[in-house]
């Protein structure tokens, strides 16, 4: 059916009248008066009303000549294996010239719930090759791990960063080349004006759910940026005048974002997978925003991005205090990594956190009131930023590079200092070059 009865136009919504059974969550085609076509979805039906949220903006929208039609069906995306290499807009049509996408299937865009029962706990490491993350917060493979970070910072390199050299780890030195493994990328960036991003991350999981459970690839999705997303958010709640939460974000704003991060992880029976790495700005740098907030509930863990690093010329600038990997314990240790992985990385998180504070009284008592303990964290603190956690964007360390390095650092310390690390670990790895101090 198509419809000319727009009754008003407000923000990113339009209201129409007198419409036949409109359906919720129905997709619409409007047709402008110069001929333009644009989509949008029914987001709300009073009685013969229906608000439609229209994707690529309400601007030039006359309300006496706009045709409306009504296509019947939901929001379903066209999804193929060969979608993989090429370049879309964010509402899924594509914009690299190349031929249009034979579709193999048009999925819904909301995604399918995965049952509970049939997901599978993740515990193979993905090897990044990026210190601060594969030494103290190492991504298992079908984990959701964002990466927190602000305006003006480092994220999109270090996004891809991991987009190059994610693999992963082989039982044996070598790490299993990704080509072989059947990897794949889905990139979503929601940079689009409008409330096209609404929709934009949801293609790319959808286009992921496919490549993950129907081809058996393992996926990564990166999106970015999440505050755009809620923000646009933000603005169709405003236009429909609900109540606002927190800054003026829409109260359902956690319901919705675990609509987008949930869509990760793996499933019984099937060889695919999904690793989510949202990358997301927090307004101000602020963590106790709304947006950063409520992403860190649901995900498991970040990857925190800090200005006072990127500062003093540090890359990748991660601070790895307030990092985390709630998967990392399961992914890392003796048949994943090495058995000295997780005792090496809880020591320098200790050693970090003590540096910190010595560093903190330093400024309040000078160095000459530092005991020699307190000089040995002073220097492991400044050899760790530069060592181990700052790297070239293209240098690629395995695993055992990263555990290598981290073990030069603590030797720094005397054994007896080395609390965190059992006797036969120290034993074994501490002595390896005791002749040489670094």
């Amino acid at each position: 059916y198509s419809y000319s009865t727009v009754s008003g136009v407000n923000g990113p919504l339009v209201i129409l009248d007198n419409v036949k059974f409109p359906r919720y969550a129905e997709i619409v085609h409007l047709t402008l008066p110069d001929g333009t076509k644009r989509s949008g979805q029914v987001l709300e039906v009073i009685g013969s009303k229906a608000v439609v949220q229209v994707f690529e903006g309400t601007s030039g929208i006359d309300a006496k000549k706009t045709a409306c039609e009504f296509t019947g069906d939901i929001l379903r995306t066209p999804v193929s294996e060969d979608m993989l290499g090429r370049v879309f807009n964010g509402s899924g049509k594509p914009i690299d010239r190349g031929p249009t996408v034979l579709a193999e299937d048009y999925l819904d865009i909301m995604g399918q719930p995965i049952n509970p029962q049939c997901r599978i706990y993740p515990e193979e490491m993905i090897q990044t090759g990026i210190s601060a993350i594969d030494g103290m917060n190492s991504i298992a493979r079908g984990q959701k791990i964002p990466i927190f970070s602000a305006a003006g910072l480092p994220h999109n390199e270090i996004a891809a960063q991991i987009c190059r050299q994610a693999g992963l780890v082989q039982k044996s030195k070598d790490v299993m080349d990704y080509s072989a493994e059947n990897f794949a990328i889905v990139f979503a960036a929601m940079g689009v004006s409008g409330i096209e991003r609404i929709i934009t991350p949801r293609l790319a999981l959808t286009t992921a759910e496919y490549l993950a459970y129907q081809c058996e690839k393992h996926v990564l999705v990166i999106l970015t940026d999440m505050s755009s997303y809620a923000e646009a958010l933000r603005e169709v709640s405003a236009a429909r005048e609900e109540v606002p939460g927190r800054r003026g974000f829409p109260g359902y704003m956690y319901t919705d974002l675990a609509t987008i991060y949930e869509r990760a992880g793996r499933v019984e029976g099937r060889n695919g997978s999904i690793t989510q790495i949202p990358i997301l700005t927090m307004p101000n740098d602020d963590i106790t925003h709304p947006i950063p907030d409520l992403t860190g509930y649901i995900t498991e863990g970040q990857v925190y991005v800090e200005r006072q690093l990127h500062n003093r010329q540090i890359y990748p600038p991660i601070n790895v205090l307030p990092s985390l990997s709630r998967l990392m314990k399961s992914a890392i240790g003796e048949g994943m990594t090495r058995k000295d992985h997780a005792d090496v990385s809880n020591q320098l998180y200790a050693c970090y956190a003590i540096g910190k504070d010595v560093q903190a009284m330093k400024a309040v008592v000078g160095e000459e009131a530092l005991t020699s303990d307190d000089l040995l964290y002073l220097e492991f603190l400044q050899k760790f930023e530069k060592n181990f956690i700052a790297q070239g964007p293209y240098d690629n360390r395995t695993v055992y590079e990263t555990l290598d390095i981290g073990w030069q650092l603590l030797r720094i310390f005397p054994k007896e200092m080395l609390k965190r690390i059992p006797q036969s670990t120290l034993a074994e790895f501490y002595p390896r070059e005791s002749a040489v101090r670094h």
